[in-house]
């Protein structure tokens, strides 16, 4: 068990095989699975939650964990193992953990027949629109604001030392304000069917 648990891609690679060995068991054990279009909406509800767990998750440990403890670290040499290694790893699963859920949720919206209803805000899916709108507000910052800006503080861009700190508090800044538009738009999401609205 530790052969597996002390490398990521085999543990993902379990807990994969051990959802299949679950699906399979529910499914002898008098719950069959039909795999029809019922099952492939709910299928892509489910890679939109995992995902979503992917950019959110990332998205608060940046704003509850990483920037408020990076100014504290001393001496501030140790800073640059952040920047320098988990950064910008964070970033690429932070990004495309935003893509991801953006994708599978616009694909789960037109598989349920509401794309249309909900980028419009039509009232019978107000909420779930609202909250497409958010994540896509802010899935729009991830790319086009954050990760741009991070660009030069990672040094990926060329960029001075002012440019450096003028992009890093603008991606702060952004960040944060993903961050306040995560908690109402999670709300949204999960409002429209669960009796929230």
């Amino acid at each position: 068990m530790a052969a597996i648990l002390q490398s990521l891609s085999r543990t993902v690679t379990a807990g994969f095989a051990l959802l299949v060995v679950i699906v399979f068991l529910v499914s002898v054990t008098g719950q069959p699975i039909t795999f029809d279009a019922h099952y492939w909406t709910f299928f892509m509800r489910w890679l939109h939650i995992l995902s979503g767990i992917m950019w959110i998750g990332l998205l608060w440990y940046f704003n509850f964990v990483q920037i408020p403890t990076v100014p504290t670290i001393q001496p501030t040499e140790h800073r640059a193992a952040i920047t320098k290694f988990i950064l910008p790893n964070a970033l690429f699963w932070f990004r495309y953990g935003a893509l991801a859920t953006v994708v599978t949720g616009l694909l789960l919206a037109y598989m349920s027949g509401y794309l249309g209803e909900a980028l419009t805000l039509h009232r019978n899916v107000i909420g779930i629109g609202i909250g497409m709108w958010l994540a896509l507000i802010m899935a729009f910052n991830v790319w086009f604001i954050i990760w741009p800006n991070q660009k030069k503080v990672l040094g990926l861009v060329e960029a001075n030392a002012d440019d450096k700190a003028k992009a890093g508090r603008i991606a702060m800044l952004t960040s944060r304000t993903n961050t306040l538009l995560s908690i109402p738009m999670l709300y949204c999401m999960a409002a429209q069917s669960h009796g929230g609205f």
